[in-house]
């Protein structure tokens, strides 16, 4: 199976299977999977929302996620037969106590809900807003992900 590691800003799909892998912090990853094709694939955004200035990349939410659905819609899936998974925007900053626009974990976390709830892609399972980073690995032939938590430097629990 073809290994591939994103990036921030990088989107990946393919009807090859494929390991996918990434690293979150407060940056999210959405895992899309066609239930009828079997395949799938990821992005990594490190903010919510692009305010029109400058390139329109894949760094931003509201740019990442129709990017990886018109990149499967190209494949031939069908939003109708995709689940996702969401993981990351964890506040691994200790920015808990900040003003919401401050919390970009939380704000990007929130995006993705936003925008698949939009696209009425359901989201089957996740992991956000944790303390800890973590790392995601996707079968792209299965639509099965795995998710690891990865303990901040100096932390004994």
């Amino acid at each position: 199976m073809l290994e591939v590691f994103l990036a921030q800003s990088q989107i990946f799909s393919d009807t090859r299977p494929h390991r996918l892998s990434t690293v979150l912090g407060s940056c999210v990853a959405v895992c899309l999977w066609d239930q009828r094709l079997k395949f799938g694939g990821m992005n990594h955004y490190m903010l919510p929302m692009w305010n029109g200035a400058g390139l329109a990349s894949p760094k931003y939410g509201n740019i990442a996620i129709p990017k990886l659905i018109e990149q499967m819609n190209a494949l031939g899936g069908n939003p109708q037969n995709y689940i996702a998974k969401v993981f990351g925007g964890g506040n691994v900053m200790g920015d808990d106590d900040k003003p919401y626009i401050y919390q970009i974990g939380t704000r990007n976390a929130d995006h993705a809900i936003h925008m698949l709830t939009y696209e009425n892609i359901p989201v089957v399972a996740q992991k956000l807003r944790s303390k800890n980073g973590l790392k995601v690995i996707m079968d792209t032939g299965t639509g099965e992900v795995l998710v690891r938590s990865i303990r901040r430097l100096g932390d004994n629990g």
